[in-house]
């Protein structure tokens, strides 16, 4: 279990492509969760609701008489999450064309950034619990600064943008691009490199951006150590630095558990004042965060794909989130 990453960045590009393939894929979770914070917020709600969500995906591709793989990527979701029902929709899709070790990519695209190994915890939501509790594990999700990178969006169109892949004896390279993210003349680039060798892989990312905070440098280094999952992970989000340490083990054939820790700084005086955060410092639920955050995740395989999912996290701003559930995939 520990060595496997049910993340949203699983990559078509490092495939194998089938002539004239067409594909479907997906999952569904339910559960409990319970958000302290909820009660605090405006227009509360109830601080234990049910969150569920339902993913279709499609794959299509093909192949050129040259061996050139032509294809494409898109998702129909509906999920609810703090007692609010979402409807059914189609997100953006994404394309690509891949020979040999180099995939070029257009429209929905997935970002090198986010394409960092490492980056989100070694779980089937990707972090903690049933929907990910707000991806605090996250060394780039900083001071209400959350995904602030071109990433697949599976509830929207995406960024539009493009990108290229190169991969090749355990080494990849991923440099991405995006223009006009909601805000007119404003661009996107981000650059990738990673090796795996042995049990190990180290990843190294930046970001830079026209958009206020989002310049990034993230590091991360995973591996094994015998029967231990071990992780480090460091970002400097535009001045604002969070590092993270995790591990994980199983527990019999069945079970895994997961933990981790995280530390981050808080914006100054000055990114306050440029109105980086005006919420009141410490209060719960606010975007103000420095210290410490931390998190357990228990996983239990039920077998035909099911499995039991737990986890609890509380973040640097003092917010606890449980969750508890179901997931199966198909």
């Amino acid at each position: 279990m520990k060595k496997i990453l049910f993340a949203t960045t699983a990559l078509i590009a490092t495939a194998s492509v089938a002539a004239a393939d067409v594909r479907i894929s997906g999952y569904g979770r339910f559960g409990l969760d319970y958000n302290d914070g909820n009660d605090r917020a405006v227009n509360a709600v109830s601080s234990t609701n049910i969150t569920s969500r339902l993913r279709l995906q499609f794959d299509m591709s093909t192949e050129t008489d040259t061996g050139v793989a032509f294809g494409a990527r898109f998702r129909a979701q509906a999920e609810s999450r703090d007692n609010a029902p979402g409807g059914a929709f189609f997100n953006g899709a994404r394309f690509f064309a891949s020979y040999e070790g180099f995939t070029l990519m257009v429209g929905n695209i997935i970002g090198a950034m986010e394409n960092t190994p490492g980056l989100y915890l070694e779980t089937r939501t990707a972090d903690i619990g049933m929907d990910g509790a707000g991806f605090e594990s996250i060394v780039g999700n900083v001071n209400g600064e959350s995904f602030n990178w071109d990433s697949y969006s599976s509830g929207g169109a995406g960024n539009n943008g493009v990108e290229v892949l190169y991969s090749a004896n355990g080494f990849t390279g991923h440099i991405s691009y995006s223009t006009d993210n909601g805000v007119a003349a404003v661009d996107r680039l981000a650059a990738m490199v990673s090796y795996k060798f042995s049990d190990w892989t180290v990843g190294l990312s930046v970001q830079d951006s026209d958009i206020a905070w989002e310049d990034k440098v993230i590091f991360t280094v995973a591996g094994n150590l015998g029967n231990f999952g071990v992780r480090a992970a460091y970002a400097d989000n535009d001045g604002i630095s969070k590092w993270g340490l995790y591990g994980n083990m199983d527990i019999g054939s069945a079970s895994n558990i997961l933990i981790y820790v995280t530390d981050e700084s808080s914006a100054s005086a000055a990114d306050v004042a440029a109105g980086r955060n005006n919420n009141v410092d410490g209060a719960v639920g606010s975007n103000n965060r420095e210290g410490s955050g931390y998190g357990i995740h228990y996983h239990y395989d039920l077998g035909g794909g099911v499995s039991f999912e737990a986890g609890a996290r509380r973040a640097s701003n003092d917010n606890t989130t449980a969750q508890a559930g179901v997931y199966f995939s198909f």
